[in-house]
């Protein structure tokens, strides 16, 4: 894939080119919907047309032949030939009559379009439009109530759904619009979780929460921005230009200079708005950026809380955010006043057309060349084009804060997952485990690891003991590929863990955490995480052997009890307990755990340890552990110290190891000499 930047932050870099590669992008997610867009065109292109090719002609007839009181000409003059079968009627009627029929054709108009729309709003997927959608008479919209800051505009720009219509064609319109609309969004946001999930450990635990999340929720409906722009704005501008510039042509050619002065407002508005572009993408990333680290700092302090009341840090914590907060304002108001000037630039260009217009025709309508009623129905297509070029000028600047979202979006998109499905499919697992000169480096240029050697069959419990720091949990996770080796090479059943796939890989392996992870569910399906065809009994099997049946029991509701209402309520040694049930539940041929005894009793920690020994009668069985009353149990330990491994052997072996490594650790820890 094409990655629109080097980094998420360095939108200052992105190119015109880039802009278009995003642009493309976005448009291949639009195919998903492409029947939904064409029905929104297609109900666009039947207003339009309707609406400029009849109701201007009836604001001429009404000043004309209803309030002056002239005749309609005979041959119908002064009105387009297609109209002329609606015209020629009127003739023989008096001013009250023809104004009868103006009022029927009015309440069809507002029966089936609404009322005239306002084209001069320059609408934008986030809401902020300087006339609000839900607000302009005549057409159908919907929008929840937000301030000036991206979180409550994204929202909204999440469901965005506006017409320029009301009436019947406005509801099916709106419709259509808002089914589009949460189609795309869902798409993108659901990709983006989903990636954000199969990326590498490495890379995860350096992508802040709290970002992830914001370009989630927030980045991500910039798709709306985009698509609303180009596949909507620009094709009603374009469609609207085209038919008001031929009726312009056609019926009033001998009046070039109003024709000119209309098409002089495009070329005057870009010159300029275009400047603005590149300073409204670097503030609009420069905002989301800002956002980002607002919603990291809130996260982390949500996540640290019992840290940071313990440690005596809520003012320290509450100044940090309170900077962050602050930035974050500062640089949503740059960024709006960069659209506030740019607005103002936009409404000056657009007031000044509408004075020239008005000398010019003025001076047509005076000197007899044209009408009053050619007045209003040459104003309505001149107000209706110069808006519509003063919305292009400004749709493309607004597009460089749409194009700065989803860069950040295709950025985190680009990032490498695992290699989740390629590779062969890793057949039932037989043997066991070796490691061959293991080496493993962090990206930041960390070693972990280097040089290890291990062989572990089913069969076995191995433990791999050691000081904190060892790289003992960074060997455990090379099993299932939770981090690659950069070195040597990780092998199951003789086959290089590098050519099998991931997936297949991890349906046959489980691994409990030394930090506990639990989700907001039911303890039931918390435990069965791993095996959703688990039976209650079979869940309360593996609670009783972890030492979990009984607190879960006293529970509210038993194992039926939402842990998402009672986790803080749970002690660190409960949480770890329920974690272990499942670990020991998943149909799996290896299991690791790491601490999985830090937080039990002895009492409890003895059930385990036997469940562990029947577990690994068909089973490879890894513990990760410091404590001696769960290491000595184990076939074969292996003892690591700064990322390698110095000793192997059982317990008895390894304390017969005069001055060994082993030993030395086992008496530090008894305090024995």
């Amino acid at each position: 894939m094409n990655k629109p930047a080097q980094d998420a932050d360095d939108i200052d870099r992105l190119s015109l080119r880039d802009g278009f590669r995003i642009i493309i992008r976005v448009s291949e997610y639009l195919r998903h919907v492409k029947f939904r867009i064409a029905t929104k065109l297609g109900l666009l292109t039947i207003e339009q047309v309707f609406r400029l090719l009849l109701l201007p002609w009836a604001l001429k007839i009404i000043v004309d032949n209803v309030i002056l009181g002239k005749p309609i000409e005979a041959d119908g003059s002064g009105f387009p030939d297609y109209i002329m079968p609606l015209v020629l009627p009127l003739r023989q009627m008096n001013p009250t009559e023809v104004m009868g029929w103006m009022l029927l054709f009015g309440v069809i108009i507002v029966a089936l379009f609404g009322m005239t729309p306002n084209r001069a709003t320059g609408r934008t997927a986030t809401g902020s439009d300087t006339g609000a959608r839900s607000g302009s008479i005549g057409t159908a919209g919907a929008i929840l109530a937000q301030g000036q800051d991206t979180a409550t505009q994204s929202e909204n720009a999440a469901n965005s759904a506006f017409s320029d219509m009301g009436g019947l064609f406005g509801l099916l319109d709106f419709k259509n619009h808002m089914r589009l609309t949460q189609s795309v969004n869902h798409t993108v946001r659901s990709q983006l979780a989903q990636h954000i999930l199969s990326l590498p450990m490495t890379k995860l635990a350096d992508q802040r929460i709290g970002d992830s999340s914001y370009r989630v929720l927030y980045d991500s409906t910039s798709v709306t921005g985009i698509y609303e722009a180009l596949a909507i704005h620009l094709y009603s501008g374009v469609l609207m230009s085209s038919i008001i510039l031929s009726i312009l042509l056609t019926n009033y050619g001998n009046a070039p200079e109003i024709i000119i002065a209309a098409l002089l407002l495009g070329p005057l508005t870009f010159v300029v708005t275009t400047p603005f572009a590149k300073i409204a993408r670097r503030r609009s990333a420069d905002s989301r950026k800002a956002g980002s680290k607002t919603t990291s700092n809130i996260e982390e302090g949500m996540s640290n809380v019992a840290a940071v009341q313990s440690l005596g840090g809520n003012q320290q914590e509450s100044r940090r955010f309170n900077a962050a907060s602050q930035e974050s304002f500062k640089r949503f108001r740059i960024e709006f006043f960069v659209k506030l000037s740019l607005g103002m630039l936009s409404q000056l260009v657009f007031l000044i057309g509408q004075i020239v217009f008005f000398i010019l025709m003025a001076g047509y309508v005076i000197d007899g060349t044209y009408t009053p009623g050619d007045y209003f129905v040459v104003h309505y297509y001149f107000f209706a084009l110069s808006a519509t070029f003063t919305a292009f000028g400004y749709l493309y600047t607004e597009l460089q804060g749409f194009i700065a979202g989803m860069a950040r979006v295709f950025h985190l998109l680009d990032t490498p997952p695992e290699k989740m499905q390629g590779g062969i499919e890793l057949p039932k697992i037989q043997s066991g485990l070796v490691m061959k000169d293991v080496g493993f480096t962090y990206p930041d240029g960390r070693r972990a690891l280097n040089k290890v050697n291990l062989a572990a069959s089913l069969g076995e419990i191995i433990a791999l003991v050691g000081p904190t720091g060892a790289g003992k949990t960074t060997l455990a996770q090379l099993t299932p590929a939770l981090f690659q080796a950069t070195e040597g090479t990780v092998s199951i059943d003789g086959i290089d863990l590098r050519d099998v796939s991931v997936e297949s890989l991890r349906r046959q392996i489980s691994y409990v955490f030394q930090e506990t992870q639990l989700f907001s569910d039911s303890v039931f399906d918390n435990i069965r995480y791993g095996n959703k065809h688990a039976s209650l009994d079979d869940v309360k099997a593996v609670a009783r052997i972890a030492g979990a049946h009984d607190f879960v029991c006293a529970l509210p509701q038993g194992y039926d009890t939402l842990l998402g209402t009672v986790t803080s309520k749970l002690s660190v040694g409960q949480k770890q307990r329920i974690s272990i049930a499942r670990g020991l539940l998943r149909e799996s041929r290896i299991l690791i755990l790491d601490e999985p005894t830090s937080a039990l009793d002895p009492e409890t920690e003895s059930y385990l340890i036997d469940a562990l020994h029947e577990a690994a009668k068909e089973k490879l069985v890894i513990v990760v552990a410091h404590r001696l009353s769960t290491i000595a149990h184990a076939d074969r330990i292996y003892f690591l110290k700064a990322g390698e491994i110095l000793e192997s052997g059982s317990h008895s072996e390894l304390m017969a190891k005069t001055q060994g490594h082993y030993q030395q650790y086992v008496k530090l820890q008894t305090g024995t000499d």
